[in-house]
């Protein structure tokens, strides 16, 4: 069974109109976690009718983003595209390569009506050898999403990846797996996930006791594993519980990053901000 090494809370910031934004990392104590990059539980926020605008357009490129939105509707146009209307229990991937520009606003009628914004967005960094392959996207709705049921009113939603030789339909060039681990009253499950993985689990909503380290993490918390098992056991000790498992196998490759941009040289990074200024990702109208 792997031992955890770390629960953090996660920093509070904001991002876009004034969202709120629960950050796991990229914060001091920890840049990244290969090949992960960034993590936000962005929101809860309950809009009023007219209140609620989105995040405007800007540019990415060098990594691959997914976003599982909880509660809301987010309708997403990229500079090669990509064009979706994300509703709650959906995700979207976004391979973002050589570079694109892209705009993640509300709906007209969630700006309309108003209501509950959540979500997750997860960055993962792209193997040297496919950081400029060319940017593409993927939408899934959430009854596309496949889901296993472990019996005793456990289920899990398969994100990203393979799980229990269950694979998602999202393709990716980042070698990782997430999936969202839901409990309808308290229990616990086994996973195996290789100990060369790097394997983190967020917790959305609930309670998990670890026995073999006699520790308990809570809504909003990141639990960090070692690599001493192929096993991680979670156990949830609340009414309900969804825990957000993250894992992959670590690239070892240098990272530059700058903002939006990630990249493996100096070089490569000022290639892409004058691709950038040169229009060459593209304009969004």
């Amino acid at each position: 069974m792997r031992k955890i090494f770390d629960i953090d809370d996660c920093i509070k910031t904001f991002e876009g109109d004034g969202i709120p934004v629960s950050r796991a990392f990229p914060v001091p104590k920890m840049r990244e976690n290969d090949p992960f990059l960034l993590f936000d539980h962005f929101g809860p926020i309950n809009y009023e009718p007219g209140g609620a605008t989105g995040v405007p357009a800007h540019p990415h490129c060098g990594f691959e983003a997914i976003t599982y939105l909880l509660d809301g509707e987010v309708e997403h146009k990229d500079s090669w595209g990509g064009q979706a209307a994300i509703e709650t229990g959906d995700i979207q991937w976004m391979t973002t390569g050589s570079g694109l520009i892209h705009s993640e606003l509300v709906t007209d009628k969630f700006k309309k009506n108003g209501g509950v914004m959540q979500g997750l967005q997860i960055w993962i960094n792209l193997p040297k050898k496919n950081k400029k392959v060319k940017p593409w996207y993927q939408h899934i709705k959430k009854n596309n999403i496949p889901t296993i049921d472990e019996g005793n009113d456990v289920l899990i939603k398969v994100l990203v990846g393979k799980v229990k030789k269950i694979s998602s339909a999202v393709q990716t060039y980042s070698p990782v797996s997430i999936f969202d681990v839901q409990f309808n009253k308290p229990g616990l499950v086994d996973l195996d996930i290789p100990k060369n993985q790097t394997v983190m689990v967020y917790v959305i909503d609930g309670e998990l006791k670890f026995h073999n380290d006699n520790k308990i993490a809570r809504n909003g918390q990141m639990i960090y594993f070692d690599h001493s098992s192929d096993i991680i056991n979670l156990t949830s000790i609340s009414i309900t519980g969804s825990y957000l498992v993250l894992a992959g196998k670590p690239l070892n490759e240098s990272i530059i990053r700058y903002g939006p941009f990630v990249t493996n040289t100096e070089g490569d990074m000022k290639q892409a901000m004058l691709d950038y200024q040169n229009g060459k990702m593209g304009t969004l109208s």
